[in-house]
This record gives C-alpha cells, structure tokens and sequence, in this order.
C-alpha cells in the first residue's frame, strides 16, 4: 500500500483485518497470511509495545499450574514449547531451572512427583528430563544461602518476546499482509456483508479498511474494542493482572535459572539475561491504572529483593536495580481470589451477526502459535478458505538455519551456526556476529549483503549499533524510535549509555529513509 499523502485518505479491502499488534495478534496474522487470505494488522504503538514485551522471557509449560489442576493448558504449552523451540533457535533456546528445596516446602518426593508429570505430559526430543541435585556440589548451588542443601532441576526454555512478535509481524508481511504500526482503529461498523474500519496513521492521514471479518487481538483493550465494534454486547470480562520485573547486575556466573517458590506460594524467577545482567520477576496484582503506562511500584521492587535475598547469599536491595518492567496481562476472569490463580488459558468470542468479528481473551506467550491455529480454523472457513493449518512445520524468519523445516539440529547446534557466521563476517568483530545471529538468525545475510568491512556499515551511531543496522530494522522490521530499537528490536538500552536514546533520535531524524 502506497505512503498517503498529509490528509489524504487511502482505502484497501481484505479478508481479515487483525486489531492488535502483540504476540496474538501478530500470530493470527501469520497464520491468515499463509493461508492465503489478504490480512491488515494496525497497532496502535509498536509490536509489542505493551504486555508481549514485559514478560518473564519463558517459554514454558507452566510448572506451578499444575498446582491449580490446569493440566489440558500445561499439556498444550509443553507440546508447544519444543514446537517453537525448533521454529526460531535464534531467539529461543533451551534452559535449565534449579528449584532449591526449602523448609516448610512441600515434602521433595512430592515435587519429585510433580517434576516427573512435567516431564511426562508431552513428548519431550529436545530437552532433558528433571532430576534431584546436591546443591553442595552443583555449580547452582554455590550462590546460595548454605542451607540450601538439596534441590531440584528441570528443563523449559528462554524467548526474546519483543523479537517473537517482530517475527511473525515480518512472516506475516513474507506472505502479503499489510502491517501498519502506529496506526489506531479510530472507527468500526458493519457494512453489509464487510466490516468497515477507519485507521487513523500517527502522520494524521487515514486508511479506510473494507474487511470480510475482524479479529479483535487488542489485548488489555480488548473489552474495550469489542464494546466500540458491539455496543451493548455482553463480552466477556477482562481481568488485568500485572506482572512486574527487576534487572540487577549478574548474580552467579553459571548458565541456569532459579525457580524459588516463597512461604506465600508466589513463584518468582531469577533468570540469566543479557550476559551481564540477572532478570528477577515477577509480581501478581490486580490493576486498575492505566493501561498504556504501567510500571513497577516500589513495594514490588523491595519483595522481589526481599525474596530474592532469601535464596541468595548476596542480599539485593532495591539499590542494585538497573532496569524495571512491568506489563498487564489480559486474563480471562474467573472465580479465582488470588490473582495468581487466575487461568492463563484463552478464550474466543466469535459473533456472527454479520460479517464475523472474532475477540481473543487471554493466553499465554507459550501458546501463541496454537491460539492463532486455532482461531483461524475456527475463521478462516466462514470466508471460504478451507487450506490446512501450517505454522507447525514452519521456521520464523531467520531460524531456517539448517534448512526450511523445523528441526531438533537448528536448536542443538546453533553454536555452530554461530561460529560458521564468524568465519564467514571475520571483518567483524565476534561478539557482534553472534549478536546478530542472535537476533537475525539466517536474515543476517539480508543486513550484511554487500558489505565487506566495518567501513561499509556505516556510522557507529554508539558501541556496536551501526547504521546497517538501524536502517535494517527500520525497513524490515518497522522500526521507528529509539525506543523501538533500543528495547524492542534489541536490549542495547540495558548495556549503552542513558544518552544513547537521544543521540539514536536525533540521528534517526537527521537520516529520513529514502
């Protein structure tokens, strides 16, 4: 679709016009695209400007839902993490949990237990089966407080979330979908058989969109959205938890995580993140704020630190934090009074009553893939597509690193997918490669092609950002802010200096793309 001009209003007719530019939405948008259906995504801000950026960076099963008997929703999730795990090794990989064994706990041959059904509740090729460990000898015992003798290992695995929802952004875009960020649904209404959308862009012109049905993918806003789409509806209701994280300085030098459950049974992670840094989090409060601005508050900061120094020998106090998050997740609502209980199942709402409108609630990072799945099953037939569900055997850009189809190779030797990189770009410094094979996965050939010294990459707007790659993530990837680059397309804002974002914006307006 061609630039607007300032003012002037552009018009596209599609099969599906997706609401929502995070994990859901992006997802739904992949799966439609490749089905051969002509898709629209808007966002409002970024992808994954909001919840889909501020989670706790898992790909997991959910161990503590066993806990609630939400055994059909972990059996999904821990199918899906291997299936995700094979489709983008690039910014996914597998990673070992320790759970320290503490007083007052329940009884180790009951976690036991509880470990041996996660370990059997889906096939598992990929990553190992938990174990018991002598803390006094592991590696992941020496952080810890000496009583801590026994403990617990298992095995989930670790997601760049921003860049998942980037990706699938991009496939969607691969297989023909317009995706237009900063670009708000300001107007919704049935039209006959079609759905007519205004779209306003953040230039100020506008975009009416024609579409054969809509998904409401609007995460936080998506009672909301559906109320402007079906006033007077009885949707279901939303219920907002957040989710707040910490980021202090490393805090043990090995390669697993910590799960430590505290004595009032909430589950918090201590994460490798980074490199250099050890991702602490995350909280479980109802909100009631505003949903476009949400940030940690200093309550939760002193109990992750509290309990984070309940496990560690090092005490963390609230002066070691050098980043913060936080994030509302959309949960469907339910009778749960414990905000840690509430179901991270989803939910569909499909109204009928004219063209079709299909509303996603809840879910879960993990299940992304499967929720799209089955949302398009569920619409794509109502348009007349019957083509077959795909993404399961599909890689992610960049994460076809040994061929097209997904892999248990792609994921056990991407180190050597790495240093094959670092041959092959040697003018480059090695550090840099592996960060970009990291983030770009095969489509670093995309962002290096026709260069053959570090002189081609242009300015080196600050350490190791060069002007390659901005301009590739602002033409690939919809990039627009410093923001967008610094903490979205990458976590650079974590190891730059704070002025950074404003050299980056200053540059990012001083070199318009053509």
């Amino acid at each position: 679709m061609a630039a607007a001009q300032q003012g002037v209003e552009t018009a596209i007719k599609c099969d599906v016009l997706v609401v929502g530019g995070g994990i859901n939405g992006a997802g739904i948008a992949r799966d439609a695209a490749g089905r051969g259906l002509s898709v629209v995504l808007c966002e409002k801000d970024d992808l994954a400007s909001h919840t889909s950026s501020a989670s706790t960076k898992l790909i997991h099963g959910g161990l503590r839902y066993l806990e609630y008997y939400e055994f059909g929703l972990v059996r999904k999730a821990l199918i899906e993490r291997e299936v995700l795990l094979r489709s983008a090794p690039h910014i996914m990989w597998p990673l070992r949990f320790v759970m320290p064994h503490a007083k007052g706990q329940r009884p180790a041959w009951l976690i036991r237990a509880g470990l041996f059904l996660y370990d059997m509740l889906a096939k598992r090729e990929i990553l190992p089966a938990s174990s018991g460990i002598d803390l006094t000898r592991h590696a992941a015992g020496t952080p810890l407080k000496p009583q801590f003798k026994r403990g617990f290992v298992y095995s989930d695995g670790w997601v760049d979330d921003a860049r998942l929802v980037v990706l699938n952004a991009v496939d969607a875009a691969d297989n023909g979908a317009h995706v237009l960020t900063r670009t708000r649904c300001t107007m919704l209404a049935r039209e006959g058989d079609a759905w007519l959308a205004t779209l306003q862009h953040a230039s100020g012109t506008q975009t009416t969109v024609r579409a054969r049905s809509v998904v409401n993918a609007a995460g936080p806003w998506t009672a909301e959205f559906l109320q402007q789409a079906a006033p007077g509806g009885q949707g279901r209701h939303l219920r907002l938890i957040k989710g707040s994280h910490i980021v202090v300085k490393r805090l043990f030098e090995h390669d697993h995580a910590y799960i430590f459950q505290h004595p009032d049974g909430r589950i918090v992670f201590a994460i490798p993140y980074e490199h250099d840094f050890t991702l602490i989090g995350t909280t479980d409060l109802d909100y009631q704020g505003d949903r476009g601005k949400v940030e940690i508050d200093d309550e939760e900061i002193r109990y992750l630190c509290e309990l984070s120094s309940y496990y560690f020998s090092k005490p963390i106090v609230p002066a070691d934090v050098v980043w913060t998050y936080a994030g509302v997740r959309p949960l469907v609502e339910d009778a749960a009074a414990d905000a840690k209980a509430v179901t991270r199942d989803y939910r569909f709402e499909l109204d009928q009553e004219g063209a079709p409108l299909l509303s996603i609630f809840g879910g879960k990072i993990t299940t992304f893939r499967k929720l799209a799945e089955e949302a398009m099953d569920m619409l794509a037939p109502l348009l007349g597509n019957a083509r077959p569900a795909w993404t399961e055997h599909a890689c992610l850009p960049g994460g076809d690193v040994y061929g097209a189809v997904p892999q248990n190779r792609a994921v056990r030797e991407f180190g050597q997918f790495v240093q094959g990189l670092q041959r092959e770009y040697a003018w480059l410094p090695a550090a840099l490669v592996a960060r970009y094979a990291r983030a770009y996965g095969t489509r670093v050939h995309v962002l290096l092609e026709g260069r053959a010294d570090v002189a081609a990459m242009g300015e080196e707007i600050a350490a190791g950002l060069y002007a390659a790659e901005v301009d590739y993530v602002r033409r690939h990837e919809w990039a627009v802010s410093a923001a967008d680059i610094l903490w979205r397309r990458s976590k650079l804002g974590l190891h730059l200096p704070r002025q950074t974002a404003d050299t980056l914006d200053a540059w990012l307006l001083q070199h318009p793309l053509p």
